[in-house]
């Protein structure tokens, strides 16, 4: 990669995640004249420890780090007036560079809900497998072993894992499969995969896998710090895009505005909220929100920033045996897990549904969402259930004071399909600076919460089985009243897989949905909010990824996804990022085979 600094390129990207990654990497391959530039306001992830080492992933969510931008939501009656935080990828490769490389796939049907033309799962499995290499079984025929991205078990395995998937084909009387990736299986415990090289033990990101591994390409231009301020246009073509150093990855730069032309395409690809403020400075969205801010109106698209879509993770830790292997010994320099740094602390799941008898133990505020949307769709699931060997808090409750001595592994759900939605918006406050009017519309319908309710009683009775289980920490669960029956307390080992279920009164239950509302959070799956649709249906980009009313721009990101995915969102940004070369390549007349 070059570093000229040329002031016209074919193709300018406007955002370096990881949706970007792959589509400027494809393209640079497809046809390596392509003079091709990402502007990415984060900082480069080249080789670096905190990005290439699966350990240390944590450390992208810790309060100080710039890895991470921490969105901050409006405060939300339905969480007990609580501001939301929502990390996003803020580096070269985005989410890929940050997240816990958990493995997981959508149903194929998810994609032919968006009923999208050229997005049907019929088109999009090719480009699935073409994006992997599996390297955890031979033989997969929805699986690929030629692909950049790299998918194994990787390191040693945590003993909690067996322990879950022990009780979970017991107790929970579930069946077990090997693979629950193969874009159907559902209900079914199954090992965790990774998005971890098992020969290298490297995080498998896009940024390594699609760009630097180009690095022999003088035409493909990577400019980190780089914040991008509007679209540039003539007469409704996009030319060029206006960008400042980046206040956050260069303070000390300078602060004034250049700009870079783009002879054939500029692509937003800032992600969930940077792509909708994005438009927006530049003239496309709401009028009364571009009115609101001064900002003149280009094209009328009410949909920019519109239907933010989330999943909503619940994080509960419990006390674990002395003995086990925790990913928490990484930070005490275990030697054990020195030697095993390939791993995550996640390797094994259940993609959940409930059965007849859980249904029915389940709110009625449920019952009319589950007959509409799950009841005859046997592969959605309502939520993924996984434990964690370590201690996780979330991230409304900052690690509290828990013994450096103690072993812990925590139980985390999270529900695939909620109903609630949000927005993204630019928003200009008194002292001038562009800020952002963010609402999650978490829990704001009222069967979001009745699975997140009923996940955290699962989960428990799960975990009080397994062979590690020393008790609750009780400062991290629901403060239950007096003399209840599901008081938290330590224990001295497990119940018996036959013991009877803790038995939940009415205040219990109340006690457990203020702790949801307290501590419910992301996991940082954001998408939607530059939707895929019909322009009429509040839809912000066209099949082709066009945005409606201008020429010369598309946005290419998780933001253009209609609908929520049933999977960590890492799949689906690639998946973007492969059909929107393919599309870019037959604009262009390229062969992209």
């Amino acid at each position: 990669m070059s570093h000229s600094i040329p002031s016209e390129f074919d193709i300018v990207f406007a955002g370096g995640g990881t949706t970007a990654c792959v589509v400027a990497g494809r393209l640079a391959a497809y046809d390596p004249s392509l003079r091709i530039l990402i502007l990415e306001a984060g900082q480069h992830t080249l080789n670096k420890h905190i990005h290439v080492q699966p350990s240390q992933a944590l450390l992208n969510q810790a309060p100080t780090s710039t890895t991470v931008t921490f969105n901050i939501g409006n405060p939300s009656p339905h969480l007990n007036g609580r501001a939301p935080i929502v990390p996003s990828g803020r580096c070269v490769g985005g989410g890929s560079c940050v997240n816990f490389m958990v493995y997981t796939r959508a149903p194929a049907s998810d994609y032919d809900d968006w009923g999208v033309d050229g997005w049907e799962s019929e088109n999009l499995i090719p480009l699935m497998k073409k994006l992997e290499k599996y390297e955890v079984q031979p033989d997969c025929p929805t699986h690929g072993y030629h692909g950049p991205i790299k998918v194994s078990s990787s390191g040693c395995k945590m003993g909690v894992s067996n322990e879950f998937i022990q009780v979970g084909t017991t107790y929970h009387k579930r069946h077990y499969a090997d693979d629950t990736e193969d874009l159907e299986t559902c209900n079914t415990y199954s090992p965790s995969q990774k998005y971890i090289d098992g020969s290298t033990g490297r995080r498998s990101d896009a940024a390594h896998h699609y760009v630097y591994n180009q690095a022999h390409n003088p035409n493909l231009h990577v400019w980190d710090g780089k914040h991008v301020k509007r679209i540039i246009f003539e007469y409704k073509r996009a030319v060029g895009v206006e960008f400042t150093s980046d206040p956050v990855s260069c303070p000390d730069a300078n602060q004034s505005s250049s700009i870079v032309r783009a002879s054939k395409l500029v692509v937003v690809s800032a992600g969930a909220f940077g792509s909708p403020t994005i438009l927006e400075r530049s003239g496309i969205g709401a009028e009364a929100i571009l009115k609101r801010c001064g900002i003149e109106q280009l094209v009328n698209l009410p949909g920019v920033g519109e239907n933010y879509r989330d999943h909503y993770l619940i994080i509960v830790p419990y006390l674990a045996a002395d003995k086990i292997i925790a990913t928490d010994a990484l930070s005490h320099g275990d030697s054990i897990l020195q030697e095993n740094l390939a791993q995550n602390g996640i390797d094994s799941k259940i993609k959940w549904r409930p059965d007849d008898e859980e249904l029915k133990a389940m709110s009625p505020a449920f019952q009319l969402r589950w007959k509409e949307f799950f009841q005859d769709r046997p592969d959605k699931a309502v939520a993924v259930f996984t434990p964690f060997a370590q201690y996780f808090s979330p991230l409304s409750r900052p690690r509290s004071s828990i013994s450096p001595t103690r072993n812990y592994m925590t139980a985390c759900y999270y529900t695939l399909y909620p109903v609630s939605t949000g927005s993204v918006h630019i928003n200009v406050t008194g002292d001038e600076k562009d800020r952002m009017d963010f609402d999650t519309g978490f829990l704001d319908d009222p069967s979001d919460i009745v699975p997140l309710n009923f996940g955290y009683k699962k989960t428990r009775e799960i975990f009080r089985r397994m062979a590690s289980y020393r008790g609750e920490v009780p400062a991290d669960h629901p403060n239950f009243p007096e003399g209840s029956a599901a008081a938290c307390r330590e224990a001295s080992g497990p119940v018996e897989l036959d013991a009877p279920d803790i038995i939940y009164t009415a205040e219990d239950d109340e006690a457990i949905d203020r702790f949801l509302r307290d501590i419910v959070q992301t996991p940082s799956h954001s998408l939607g909010t530059c939707a895929m649709k019909p322009q009429a249906d509040h839809g912000v980009v066209d099949a082709r990824l066009n945005v409606y009313g201008v020429s010369n721009l598309k946005v290419a990101d998780l933001s253009i996804s209609p609908l929520n995915v049933g999977a960590n969102t890492y799949s689906t940004a690639l998946l973007i990022g492969e059909r929107a070369a393919m599309i870019i390549a037959e604009d262009f007349g390229i062969n992209c085979i």
